[in-house]
């Protein structure tokens, strides 16, 4: 079983499909759906697909669109295509490691002496500081003291119901009177 960092590998691959011009977005779909193929193979130097499951990962509805498609991913070297012309068999493909290293990426920051080995994690909820996050620095913003409005400034204010007095609300109301 071949050791393929699979970040390294897509990052590889993706770098060699933006200088090609010959590639369309069929080649593409085409190939990530074989990588997720040969993922789920260990990462074995040849392994076996079916047609149909290739369409499907790739969403290509056209077997000669398919067949078109791999043929000219093998004719460019970016995989090895064996047709088995067998319908229980299955044909053979090989893929071409795309990235420069077989190990995982370390922590980078490591320590003065270069004794750590373990993955560089980061965690998920760490909150991302910005500018604008540290202008505020949790201060609230200074309301204007403007008065309360009480009797007389409330009568000057426009009422916003329209028909405020159908509820009974003026101040010369008989309390006797039913609603």
């Amino acid at each position: 079983m071949e050791e393929i960092n699979y970040i390294k590998h897509l990052n590889g691959v993706f770098a060699q499909f933006a200088k090609d011009n010959r590639l369309n977005p069929t080649h593409i779909s085409l190939y990530i759906g074989l990588f997720q193929l040969w993922n789920h193979n260990y990462f074995i130097p040849e392994f076996f697909i079916s047609r149909e499951e290739a369409m499907a990962y790739a969403k290509i509805g056209s077997k000669s669109t398919y067949h078109r498609c791999i043929r000219e991913l093998s004719h460019w070297n970016y995989i090895v295509y064996i047709p088995s012309h067998n319908p229980y068999k299955g044909s053979r493909v090989k893929m071409f490691d795309f990235g420069t290293s077989t190990g995982q990426v370390m922590d980078r920051y490591r320590t003065k002496i270069e004794t750590s080995n373990g993955q560089a994690v980061v965690p998920i909820n760490k909150h991302k500081q910005t500018f604008k996050n540290n202008t505020n620095k949790g201060k609230r913003k200074k309301m204007k003291k403007e008065p309360f409005p009480t009797g007389e400034s409330m009568e000057k204010q426009t009422p916003t119901v329209p028909y405020r007095d159908n509820l009974r609300t003026t101040k010369d109301k008989d309390y006797n009177e039913p609603l």
